[in-house]
């Protein structure tokens, strides 16, 4: 147990229990503690293996690659259509957790193999993601723009896309472009 970590399990009133015993179980599997975005990761040589994280409504352990996993008990879930990597074990109560703890130790020792075998998972790339049109004109008309963009790292350009491409009306689409413009120019991203 990593003492600069401790604090994490106290501050969770709600999932207290839960997070306990699930740190438990990732230290029996041999893994290093350390405090990454704000929460509990569960590494092995430096390489990220298994994050504990809290919702209002859940609390879940995050494998890093679970994408390349097997999931023989169809536990693992893709938090969102976007997260391409990584995949969460989603858990409520105590017992669903005392119920799955053989399992979420293979699991963690599968993610460790994954891991140690090198294997990457292959992400979409940045041409890969719809680019609204509202945007491609702007990008047209505007030749600083196209190039600051162009600049962006792809996580920051992929950021942009899906922000852009997420609103139903073009209205939408066109104000949050606007409105991240001058953010664009600078070479940051649409959340800094």
């Amino acid at each position: 147990m990593n003492p600069k970590v401790d604090f994490y399990f106290s501050a969770n009133e709600k999932w207290q229990k839960e997070i306990e015993l699930m740190r438990t179980i990732a230290l029996d599997c041999g893994l290093d503690e350390v405090l990454k975005w704000g929460c509990p990761c569960y590494s092995l040589e430096e390489r990220n293996i298994v994050l504990i994280h809290v919702f209002k409504e859940y609390c879940a352990f995050l494998f890093f690659k679970g994408a390349l996993m097997a999931d023989l008990y169809g536990i693992l879930i893709q938090q969102t259509e976007n997260v391409q990597a990584a995949r969460q074990v989603r858990f409520t109560n105590v017992k669903e957790i005392v119920k799955l703890k053989a399992t979420l130790k293979a699991y963690i020792f599968e993610a460790i193999e994954v891991e140690k075998s090198g294997l990457k998972v292959t992400l979409k790339k940045t041409s890969e993601y719809k680019v609204p049109e509202e945007f491609k004109n702007k990008l047209d008309e505007n030749p600083s723009l196209n190039a600051a963009f162009k600049a962006l790292t792809p996580g920051r350009q992929k950021g942009y896309l899906y922000y852009f491409s997420q609103p139903k009306l073009a209205k939408t689409r066109e104000a949050r472009i606007e409105k991240s413009m001058q953010q664009i120019m600078e070479g940051k991203g649409f959340d800094e």
